[in-house]
């Protein structure tokens, strides 16, 4: 036993500063909650039956509007809500690699603002959808997932950085750019097959991830907006904290590298990979490039 538990653990994937990881959380928090309701309500002879239905009625998102009218929310509750183990885990450990290659790219404030915005897109795209094509005008079909929102992120790295190289299952090597092309075609030709409002939001986050990324390295971040509210709301709460006397620790990041005795650079070092950490590497001023890569060239 090496004293660790699984509170102190998320404590301190939490206190990582990391939007990514607090998103993850979130989903599988949901995704524990509902699952439970189901684990008990089959031992318990489906006494439970009523509030898991009740909970998923009211979390996911529907697309009839007499139904969507009294439950709006559903556009937010539904991206965080998944009910089937190999959903949640699929897009989870999707959203951990490509969502950590956007946030080192463009930093932190970026990850929530576009998350919601993309799912957000993508089930009001689902709900038009579903009214507006021959054979689901009419039903209530309901939604849930991150699906949408994964989809987006996928893309807008493969847009970022689209040579980058990853293995897949090990064995093979992709450029990541192959990688989304590739999903977005199975998605395109798996919309005879059924789940056609699932393919739609999967094929709109995508859109919008590679929109958002183009329109970004023209000067024009659609994010900004909500994330300048965020940033004002966080700057609210900081304003509140009692003023304290501590020494600087920047905040770890799972892709930081960490390097011991180098008592002389070692601060500059920290706060340029914090620095990055949370507005990503262009934020950096030409100076600082400079002497990162004399750094880097040192060692």
């Amino acid at each position: 036993m090496n004293g660790t538990s699984i509170k102190s653990d998320l404590r301190t994937w939490i206190r990582q500063g990391n939007m990514v990881t607090m998103l993850i959380v979130i989903n599988i928090v949901i995704f524990l909650m509902f699952g439970l309701l189901r684990l008990f309500s089959f031992f318990s002879g489906g006494s439970l039956a009523p509030v898991h239905q009740f909970l998923y009625e009211n979390m996911a998102l529907h697309t009839l509007p007499a139904v969507l009218l009294q439950k709006p929310w559903g556009f937010l509750t539904s991206i965080f809500t998944h009910i089937n183990v190999l959903h949640v885990l699929g897009n989870m450990l999707i959203f951990f690699f490509f969502g950590n290659l956007f946030r080192s790219e463009l930093g932190d404030r970026r990850v929530l603002p576009l998350y919601l915005i993309s799912g957000l897109i993508g089930g009001i795209m689902l709900v038009l959808a579903n009214n507006l094509v021959p054979g689901f005008r009419g039903v209530d079909y309901t939604a849930i997932g991150a699906s949408g929102a994964v989809m987006c992120f996928l893309v807008a790295s493969a847009t970022l950085m689209p040579n980058l190289e990853i293995s897949l299952f090990f064995i093979l090597n992709i450029r990541i750019k192959w990688l989304a092309m590739a999903l977005i075609l199975i998605d395109l030709f798996s919309i005879p097959d059924g789940n056609f409002g699932g393919m739609v939001d999967h094929l709109t986050g995508a859109l919008f991830g590679f929109i958002y990324v183009r329109t970004l390295q023209r000067g024009t971040d659609l994010c900004g907006p909500l994330a300048g509210l965020f940033d004002r709301i966080g700057n609210l709460f900081t304003r509140r904290e009692k003023p304290a006397v501590r020494k600087f620790k920047p905040r770890k990041s799972p892709l930081r590298v960490v390097r011991n005795n180098e008592p002389a650079h070692a601060s500059k070092l920290d706060e340029l990979l914090d620095k990055i950490n949370e507005k990503g590497y262009d934020s950096l001023t030409q100076e600082e490039k400079q002497w990162l890569k004399r750094y880097s060239d040192e060692k």
